[in-house]
């Protein structure tokens, strides 16, 4: 049995492009996550159960610090932008490794926040499979 050696991935210098754009300063954390289910058939035998699963939905969240004051900020960005279908590009390490691409369906995220904080917020968007493209 072979050892697989691992690299543990820490986010502290990303690229994230959206549309034409980048976005890294105004972003904390992006996460792709699939969601599928499990499906189960029983029959009336035993032996007659099946288990299979539903082919993934993605989400893309994306926390962020809102900012209503900079022409082109993500919060003005997808505030003007409901509903489009957006191109985007994330590269977890800026130098190295592979970037995913997916699209992304634009929704805005929340406006406002605490007293004495900055107004942060997170938008959870619709999106394709990523896809994996290997580090050149």
């Amino acid at each position: 049995m072979t050892t697989i050696a691992v690299a543990p991935l820490v986010l502290k210098d990303v690229l994230l492009t959206i549309g034409t754009d980048n976005y890294e300063k105004h972003v904390s954390g992006v996460v792709f996550t699939p969601k599928a289910s499990t499906i189960s058939w029983q029959g009336l035998t035993p032996a007659a159960k099946f288990t299979d699963v539903t082919a993934a939905e993605w989400t893309c969240v994306l926390s962020y610090v809102q900012d209503w004051e900079t022409t082109n900020s993500l919060s003005a960005y997808l505030f003007a932008n409901e509903g489009d279908t957006i191109a985007v590009e994330f590269k977890p390490k800026s130098g190295s490794g592979p970037t995913f691409e997916a699209n992304l369906v634009i929704t805005p995220g929340a406006i406002g926040g605490q007293v004495n904080a900055y107004a942060t917020t997170s938008v959870t968007l619709g999106s394709d499979r990523p896809v994996l493209v290997p580090a050149a």
